[in-house]
């Protein structure tokens, strides 16, 4: 025992002294590819089965055995989580770039509301986000549970020899996991790998999250996990029910107006002209949503401040707040510039028809 921290201890300080004197001649990135090439990385296991996929996307069946010799970077995600969207223009950039060196990259397509499981939606997703890589739809959650997945978004990087050696949950730490997907890359014999980071501007939707301004979380709307509901009387599970605005709406509080029935995923409009408002402190404003008949549409209007958003507009309303709901989709209603404050917002839908089911910020 004392022999392996004595060597870890040689280790660490020659890679540190090895650091500190390339950073002083100025080549900090060069720096830091020679600290994550001396790194040992650990096996966390095997690279598990691919079993129970619903179906593939973009690629016949892949198996762990036929992925031998390659490096795989496994990302589980689903279509309409924001934090998956933030992350995925990486995703897409190191399957571009190191396609050739030897990378195999999966998206498992892992869904949390009922209509994520639906193909025809999972193939709108991927073309429109332009994602050519394989896709396994994992819509009994068999690959998430071989894997004892936790999260939206996970990423897994297996090495050559089909051993799990990383894994990262959630946004964030891009360079860290780039630097050790190029170590095992090298590992498995790629030479002359070009070690500069990829280039990414992130717009719209996959914009990073304005985190030092984030004070609103997650709510869901379906009776199931919901919180913050300031109607009076509450939710009414399954029954179609008038709820009405209260008098004075909290921050991280949300409301109904109008003709619906709250469901286990969502809530569903029975009349035209039900609205949705919450008091919310972010960036940006995303509404998980959709007409509950596929291929229909449902027109909206938003306010922020009881005014038309103008240049507090998302991507998918106008300066006048006018949208239409077309898919069963995350859309992005408001993108406010700075300053960032207690806001008010509200929704109006001008038919019927229509299911909301989860308010994310950024």
């Amino acid at each position: 025992m004392s022999t392996e921290i004595n060597l870890d201890r040689r280790w660490l300080l020659s890679t540190a002294a090895m650091y500190m004197a390339v950073s002083k001649l100025g080549f900090a990135e060069n720096a830091m590819a020679l600290l994550l090439s001396q790194a040992k990385l650990p096996v966390e296991g095997d690279l598990p089965s691919f079993n129970g996929v619903t179906t593939w996307l973009n690629s016949q069946p892949l198996t762990t055995a036929g992925l031998r010799g390659k490096v795989v970077l496994v990302n589980f995600w689903t279509y309409t989580c924001i934090n998956s969207l933030r992350a995925l223009p990486y995703v897409r950039a190191w399957a571009e770039k190191y396609k050739d060196q030897g990378l195999v990259v999966i998206g498992v397509q892992a869904p949390e509301f009922s209509f994520e499981k639906n193909i025809d939606n999972i193939r709108w997703a991927i073309s429109a986000m332009k994602i050519d890589y394989p896709v396994a739809v994992d819509n009994d959650h068999a690959v998430w549970s071989a894997f004892n997945n936790e999260a939206w978004p996970a990423v897994y990087f297996a090495d050559a020899r089909g051993r799990i050696r990383h894994h990262q949950f959630g946004e964030g730490d891009y360079e860290r996991s780039e630097r050790i997907l190029q170590q095992m890359l090298v590992e498995a014999g790629v030479r002359g790998l070009e070690r500069q980071l990829v280039s990414i501007e992130p717009r719209g939707l996959e914009a990073a999250a304005n985190w030092n301004s984030l004070r609103s979380p997650e709510t869901y709307t379906g009776n199931e996990l919901t919180a913050g509901f300031a109607s009076p009387g509450g939710e009414h599970a399954n029954k179609s029910r008038t709820y009405k605005y209260p008098n004075r709406l909290d921050l991280n509080h949300w409301a109904l107006q109008g003709d619906w029935t709250v469901g286990k995923e969502a809530v569903a409009l029975n009349a035209a002209g039900g609205r949705i408002a919450y008091r919310f402190h972010a960036r940006d404003l995303h509404l998980v949503m959709g007409p509950a008949v596929r291929g229909t549409s449902v027109s909206f209007r938003v306010l922020i401040d009881g005014h038309p958003p103008g240049t507090s507009h998302g991507s998918d309303v106008d300066e006048q707040g006018n949208g239409t709901v077309t898919e069963q989709r995350l859309y992005q209603l408001i993108r406010q510039p700075e300053p960032v404050a207690d806001r008010s917002f509200e929704i109006e839908f001008l038919g019927s028809g229509v299911e909301a089911f989860d308010f994310t910020f950024g």
